[in-house]
């Protein structure tokens, strides 16, 4: 049985992915209208009479034509761009993790505490209980109202490291080290997986946030 979310985002749990969400629905909103309004046009005989005749030198409709869809282009990407600049903004994040993409594993590193680094592997599905094809055998385990740094490369091939509820989504790619920025707003399980064609399982290396408060991370922290 379908859902009306199956055609929507996943729900949001990150301010970054909140911001998202309002642009997607403002974008839509935008391309609705216009699509309603040229549908409108197009199967109004009275309008499309009135425009055959005014397009015949009728320079100011002309100068019209041009003029609006450059307005709506402004429209949208003000906000576009707000969002691009807010969402690469660096201010003063709590804690770095460094993430590594092998083919097909994750490779975490707490570069703050004492270096702690595992691998994480997608978890053999053992009961119908279990997250098949989503949990891990090591969760990346990071608090919650707090923002966090991510440095994110790769060993061997390209791979996209992505949370769709949190609103993340950065390639890997050997060589090179991208940085991307975190934020939860509530405990709980995030699921993810690669996006990037990787290879032949590359459908086999999800990812798994465990998002805890701030005094339970640190307790696993110290007992890690």
């Amino acid at each position: 049985m379908m859902h009306w979310k199956q055609f929507s985002f996943q729900s949001s749990s990150s301010p970054y992915m909140d911001m998202l969400d309002i642009f997607n629905d403002y974008c839509m909103m935008m391309c609705s209208s216009i699509m309603i309004l040229i549908t409108y046009m197009m199967f109004s005989n009275k309008i499309s009479q009135s425009i055959d005749y005014l397009t015949l030198g009728f320079n100011t409709l002309e100068l019209l034509w041009a003029l609006v869809p450059i307005l709506i282009l402004i429209i949208i990407a003000i906000p576009s761009l707000w969002i691009l600049y807010l969402l690469d903004e660096d201010s003063s994040p709590i804690m770095t993790i460094k993430i590594i993409g092998s083919q097909w594993f994750w490779t975490y590193e707490y570069p703050d505490f004492n270096n702690i680094t595992f691998d994480s592997y997608m978890k053999s599905w053992e009961n119908k209980w279990d997250f098949r094809l989503l949990d891990v055998d090591n969760r990346l385990i990071l608090p919650t109202q707090a923002k966090i740094r991510l440095l994110i490369t790769a060993n061997d091939v390209i791979h996209a490291w992505t949370i769709p509820s949190l609103g993340v989504k950065v390639d890997a790619v050997p060589g090179r080290l991208n940085q991307t920025f975190l934020f939860m707003d509530k405990l709980g399980l995030y699921f993810g997986q690669c996006s990037e064609i990787c290879g032949i399982n590359h459908s086999f290396m999800p990812i798994c946030v465990e998002g805890q408060s701030s005094t339970s991370f640190l307790n696993w922290i110290f007992n890690y």
